[in-house]
């Protein structure tokens, strides 16, 4: 691999959360310059979080490595492409979001925006923030299992993996009213489903 691209580093000092990116910035830097070490302790720190989002969000184990190696892959051949303007996390979730996306489409041929613009019942409540107790975390996890992938990936990036709407907007590349939109659609669906999943039968 060829030398750190300066300029996109040299941006870093503008982005707010500079500070505690320290490390992956640094990890960053190394790897553009061949530093094999450097990559696999980076690879290392971002598999078990990125598995955690990808098997979600592709519902198979095996596909979801190979999205976690085709994204890291990117990292390694492609890190100098890093511009700074986010938190190195964010940008490498991005490149994850998009490659889970293509195989979603190519293997189910999912329609990712089909719930976007579809009237949902409203509602006040947040229903993670409500899950509490292992029946409820089940219920959860079943009702997440049939939202989009759009939808899916917003609620697991804000509540599972603390992204602000911003970053999330950045990582799966839309406008972040849109991020606004899916997870107002995305809570209603899965107040409905738990509702569903609960209720007698």
């Amino acid at each position: 691999m060829g030398p750190a691209g300066e300029a996109g580093f040299a941006a870093e000092g503008a982005v707010p959360s500079a500070a505690p990116d320290a490390l992956d910035v640094e990890a960053l830097k190394a790897v553009v310059a061949g530093d094999r070490a450097a990559f696999n302790n980076l690879y290392r720190r971002y598999y078990p979080r990125l598995m955690d989002f990808l098997v979600r969000l592709v519902s198979h184990h095996d596909l979801a490595e190979e999205v976690v190696n085709d994204t890291m892959y990117t990292v390694w051949t492609g890190g100098s492409a890093f511009a700074g303007r986010s938190r190195v996390s964010t940008w490498i979730f991005g490149i994850a979001y998009r490659k889970a996306l293509k195989r979603v489409s190519r293997n189910r041929h999912s329609g990712l925006e089909s719930l976007d613009d579809r009237p949902e019942l409203p509602s006040d409540a947040d229903p993670v923030a409500d899950c509490d107790g292992a029946q409820r975390r089940g219920a959860l996890s079943r009702a997440m299992a049939h939202l989009s992938p759009a939808h899916r990936s917003v609620v697991e990036l804000t509540y599972l993996l603390d992204y602000t709407y911003e970053e999330i907007a950045d990582i799966v590349g839309c406008p972040v009213n849109t991020v606004k939109t899916r997870m107002f659609h995305a809570r209603a669906h899965l107040r409905r489903l738990l509702g569903d999943l609960e209720s007698p039968r």
